[in-house]
């Protein structure tokens, strides 16, 4: 058996300890890697399905959409409303019109047929 100086022995323990670092390094930096990837893709999917994702985003814009439609039409029901009651309260003869087909009000000497319903 051959003995080593200390000094040699030395070097060839630190040399097997820094093999032995760098192959940790690499595991390490690979689970750092996987770690990371898995972390992208986990934001990722939260970004796209998450409770402010983008599906949600794109139901809500659909949405809006069909709620603004609807507003513009009940709009449009509430102006010709408000336009027929400007009429009832100021043109006699829309009264009148109300009136007669309504509550079937006639004028003195007319006489109303009414028919039969289908």
């Amino acid at each position: 058996m051959e003995m080593k100086p200390p000094a040699i022995e030395k070097a060839v323990g630190l040399m097997k300890f820094l093999a032995a670092c760098r192959g940790v390094s690499i595991g390490r930096r690979k689970a750092a890697t996987f770690a990371a990837a898995a972390l992208a893709v986990g934001v990722g999917y939260h970004v796209v399905f998450g409770a402010n994702g983008l599906t949600v985003y794109e139901q809500k814009r659909q949405e809006t959409h069909l709620l603004s439609q609807q507003m513009q039409v009940l709009q449009l029901e509430n102006d010709r409303l408000k336009g027929h009651v400007d009429r009832l309260q100021s043109d006699p003869n829309a009264i009148e019109h109300q009136a007669r087909e309504q509550l079937h009000y006639t004028r003195a000497g007319e006489v109303i047929y009414a028919l039969p319903a289908k």
